[in-house]
Order: C-alpha cells, then structure tokens, then sequence
C-alpha cells in the first residue's frame, strides 16, 4: 500500500470521471452540498462535453477551509467511474492520494502507481444484485459511490439525506432507491475498507451567510430585480440556462396570481440577429429588454449593436463566453471575447462592458447593467464565463433592497416636454448624453430613431461637419461613461510592491490564491481586479504605479492586454502576459510560477 498523504482535513480536492448521460450530476452535485451544508467552503467544476451523452465528463470538488476555490491543478481523491479514461484519471493523482474505482470488472494491472492507494468496490455488482432494473442500477451506481465517499469523508449522513429528499422532493417515489443505493455504498466501505481517509471533511462553520448559485441563475434574478420585463434569445451554450432561470423567476414573480397574466416576456428568436432587434425595440419603447449569448451570437448581434450606439438605445447583454473561435468548444470556458465586445461593429464603436467574478457579481452587475444603459442610452455587455455561468460557486447571500428604485437616465416626460423644446441628439448639459423620450408619451417628443448620418437636431444629414459632431459627442459620453461604470478593485500587498497583476473575472479566485502563496515565500505583488470598461483614473494610475505589470487572463492573444495598451496607453514593454487558455478554469499554479521566476532572476518586490 502507497504511503498516504498526511491529514487533509477540510484541505483537498475530489474529482469524479464518468460518462456523460448516466446521471452522476444528482450525485456529485448532491456530496458538494453536503460539505457546504457542514459548514466547509467548497466550489465545484463540471468538466462535461458538447454531446448529449456517451463522452467522458468530469466533476471536480475543491475543500478547502481556508476559501480557496479557484482549482489547484492536483487531484487528491479519484473516483475513476468511466474505463475509457483510466489510465488518464490515475496519472492525475497526486502523490500520495487516492483512486477508487469499480472493481466488479478486472483492471488492467499494468495501470497502477506505487505511489498512491488504489482503492476497488464493486460497485456495478453491488447495484446489479440489489436492483432489478437495468436503467436504475446505471444510476443507482453513482449513488452508491455517494455512500462509499461518506464512509470514506466522514460525510454527516443527516445532511446526505435531507439533499436526497431536497433534490427528489418532485419525484418523492425516487427517494428510497436513492437512499438505498447510499447504503449499499457505505455498508460495503464501513465493512471493507479502511475509514476514513486522511483527506476528509469535518464540520466548521465557515458557510453562515453564503449560498451555492450559479451565475447565470444570479444574473437571471438580478435581471428581475433591475425591473427587466423582456428577454429575448436565441438558445446557445452555456448561456441558454441565463433565459430559463429568468422565465421561471418570471412565473414565480411577475404573474398575477389572481388573473394568471404574465406581466413578462421571453422571445425565443430565430437566431442571434433578430433577439438582439427585439430587445432594441423593447427598450425604445421604455421597457427593461435584455438578451443572452456566447461568443459566435456576439459575432451575428454586431451590426445591431453598432445600431444602438450610433441611435443611442439602451440594451444589456450577457456574454457568457466559450472557448473559440467558431464553434471551438462550446462547453470550455475562456475570456477571448474582450476584443469582439468591446468594439463590436464596423466604423467608430465603442461597448461598456462589465466584468463580474462570481455569481454574487452577476446578479450586482446585472442591476448596474440596466442602470447603465438606460443612462447612457447605449448597450451594456456583462462579460461571464462558462465557468462563472454553469458552475455553483459559494459566495454571500445576495443583497434585495426593497427601496431600490431603477436609473432611468434622461427620459422626458410629458409635463417636461412641455416645458422644453426637444432635440433627439442634443448634448443639453454637457456630458454627452442627450435626452430621450418614450413613443406615446407627447407628440412633442417625436423623432426619427436613425442609424444612418443625422445631425444633433435627429435630421438626416451627409454633412461632414453635423456627423463629426455627433460622433464628437459620442466621445463625451464615453468620457462620462468612465466616470459612472463601477470602479476597479484594488488589493495592496502589505509591503511596498513594484509588481502589479491585473486581471478580470473568473481569474480573482485563482490570482488571490497565488498571491497568498507567494506572500509566504516573500514574494509581494499588487492586484487590481478590473470591473469595467472603458478603464477609469484608478485603473491608469495602478498601472503607472508599477514598475511591471502582469496581465492575467484566460486567452491565447492577450485581449485585456491589448485593451490596456490601446486605451491608457501603458507601455506595452512594461506589461507581461499570463495566459491560460485550454478551456479549464485557470489555477494559481501559472502565476505563482511566472512571479517566482521573476523573483529567481533577481527582480523580485
């Protein structure tokens, strides 16, 4: 037997390999829960292909009660369920760690390590003599290995059952298979197998306060909360859950329980173009609209997002991006849309873009999305990932203030219009943003809603002179639009850096992980974590106070890199990259490493 791993109590990662279609989400999702439930940070990642089923996909579970939840890169506990990739799951071992496996078929001895514990529980046989059905014993089995891991993590087999009720309680005939098949797992380890493991969990209460959501369910209820009343979408992974999650909060919240109307609306468009036109004419006639997408609907809806900037209409959009380009790999998370978003369309276009870290962010960035665009009077992209999107992460609860009201901007009413003589394009107060009115409301207001060449007064023009400087204006408010998006997020080391790391989005968990790390060692950096673009004061002047800046991001061409350089005119000789771009959520292991090089050449803060 290998020599195992010193206690890791509340310190290690689980990760499951299956295949996909055999029902294993209920399971893993259900032994995540579980450690949360006892008090113990956790985050979870589902690794699973585009196909409907047959193909390898994995769920990886980090414990960790220091709240670290961003990926180590390293496995502690393997539980290697799909044959096919085997001898895969066993090399991504660590040392010293641990693979279980279903031993009612023989293993090819050839694959094994002396340097951890192979573990074998019959798991197939087990379900086979105890369930009839052909379709329950596929899965029944992955319940049955939930039970081998309770015995084996000292998991508290009353949380266990109350998440099988919870997850069931639609289909409460369900439930005393499920429970069985527990049994079967955790009698067999009890009797078999040594329990439990050195890496195992043990109650804490480090969870108060904190929910397991998704971000896409996140941004879904920030949308609600904003006062959104129109979606419309063309169905696209990984963004296609965003709509579901916001139609039943809709059924849930904004339909009359006495009459049955539904007080909301979601268009399923024909594709990506056309969902992008309906919100634009939601949002014209004063309603909060909204569509979600990944990268190659980004790519159809630019020519209407250049309508909106250059007509000046509101609209939010969710980029939950994929890895690219084209179809790439729809079920991979990446951050490689930057560049696409923040200038999508032909001519001079400009899109603020918002950039939350977790689901917490979605849902707050989501409200500050419809703000935003209705003061601006332009589109507003929100800038998730697949990783931040479908995957449940821990994070506070979420804030619902009843006294929120919505930020309407500069829309007149009838009683002004009276008072005052309306052009559709004119900057009245300086700050670039014109005003704008609602059809219906006084004929005062009427306009012509151009995308062709008009002049500040709404009229049709060709002149060079009335189009640069509408466009002049366009510039303004982009100017003030710095001055309105939410300010970056900056973490100073506790003694004097002249390293900087900048990143975006899902990379906080894995940069805040490694800065801890590096920070043991004597390695001292600071970080500032951009929420916004157009990049405001805060964002230059952390780059100027740095001797060397180190853009961290999940894509191949350093697209925030690139941004930075362009907009704040940052010497690119004074900004290196650290990229991650396979379509895994990024771990600390790359930036620890590229900063502690840095360091062994001497240039270390």
């Amino acid at each position: 037997m290998a020599k195992q791993q010193k206690s890791r109590v509340n310190d290690f990662v689980l990760k499951i390999a299956n295949v996909n279609g055999t029902g294993s989400a209920s399971a893993n999702s259900l032994l995540m829960k579980t450690v949360f439930r006892m008090g113990v940070p956790v985050g979870g990642k589902n690794f699973f292909p585009s196909n409907i089923q047959g193909l390898p996909t994995w769920y990886e579970i980090r414990v960790s009660k220091d709240g670290y939840l961003g990926r180590t890169g390293a496995v502690d506990i393997m539980v290697a369920m799909n044959s096919q990739t085997y001898a895969q799951d066993l090399a991504e071992v660590a040392p010293g760690g641990v693979l279980i496996y279903d031993s009612t078929w023989p293993r090819d001895r050839m694959l094994a390590r002396p340097d951890i514990e192979i573990i074998g529980v019959p798991l197939a046989r087990l379900c086979n003599e105890h369930f009839p059905n052909a379709r329950t014993r596929i899965l029944m089995k992955n319940m049955a290995y939930v039970g081998v891991l309770q015995a084996l993590l000292d998991l508290d087999r009353a949380v266990i059952d109350g998440l099988v009720r919870e997850t069931f309680a639609r289909k409460p005939e369900l439930i005393p298979a499920n429970a069985e098949a527990i049994d079967l797992g955790y009698e067999y380890a009890r009797a078999n197998l040594n329990c439990p493991l050195p890496q195992r969990v043990k109650a804490l209460d480090k969870t108060a306060g904190h929910i397991m959501i998704d971000g896409n369910t996140a941004a879904a209820l920030g949308c609600v909360y904003a006062g959104a009343t129109v979606g419309a979408w063309y169905p696209i992974t990984p963004s296609t859950s965003l709509m579901d999650a916001f139609k039943s909060f809709g059924e849930r919240f904004r339909k009359d329980p006495k009459t049955g109307e539904r007080r909301y609306c979601v268009v399923q468009a024909e594709d990506e173009l056309a969902a992008i036109g309906i919100v634009l004419g939601a949002t014209w006639n004063g309603a909060r609209a909204f569509t979600p997408t990944s990268g190659p609907g980004l790519s159809l809806m630019s020519e209407f997002l250049g309508f909106a900037y250059y007509a000046e209409l509101p609209a939010v959009l969710f980029d939950v991006q994929r890895v690219g380009p084209s179809t790439g790999m729809p079920t991979r998370t990446q951050q490689a849309d930057m560049l696409a978003a923040a200038y999508a369309s032909h001519g001079d276009t400009k899109h603020v873009l918002l950039f939350p870290r977790d689901p917490r962010e979605c849902f707050e960035l989501s409200v500050r999305a419809f703000d935003l665009a209705d003061r601006l009077q332009t589109p507003v992209i929100v800038m998730s990932d697949l990783d931040i999107g479908m995957n449940d992460w821990m994070c506070p609860e979420l804030d619902w203030d009843q006294s929120y009201e919505p930020d309407r901007g500069k829309v007149l009413t009838a009683e002004e219009l009276e008072k005052a003589k309306f052009f559709r394009y004119l900057d009245v107060d300086g700050d670039g943003i014109p005003q704008r009115t609602l059809p219906g409301v006084s004929a005062r207001g009427a306009y012509f809603v151009r995308g062709s060449g008009h002049n500040q007064y709404g009229g049709y023009t060709e002149d060079a002179a009335e189009y640069q400087e509408v466009v002049d204006r366009l510039a303004k408010k982009w100017q003030t639009a710095a001055k309105l998006v939410p300010e970056p997020e900056i973490r100073r080391s506790r003694k004097g850096a002249t390293v900087g790391l900048v990143a975006v989005g899902s990379c906080d968990a894995a940069i805040r992980e490694a800065l801890d790390r590096l920070a043991e060692k004597g390695i001292h950096a600071d970080y500032c974590r951009i929420r916004a673009f157009p990049f405001g004061k805060k964002v230059r002047q952390f780059l100027e106070q740095h001797e060397q800046v180190f853009v961290v991001e999940q894509n191949r061409d350093a697209q925030l890199r690139t941004l930075l350089m362009v907009e704040t005119q940052y010497p690119g000789t004074r900004m290196k990259s650290i990229l991650h771009y396979g379509g895994l959520p990024m771990d600390c292991r790359c930036i620890v490493e590229a900063l502690e090089q840095r360091a062994a050449q001497g240039e270390a803060a």
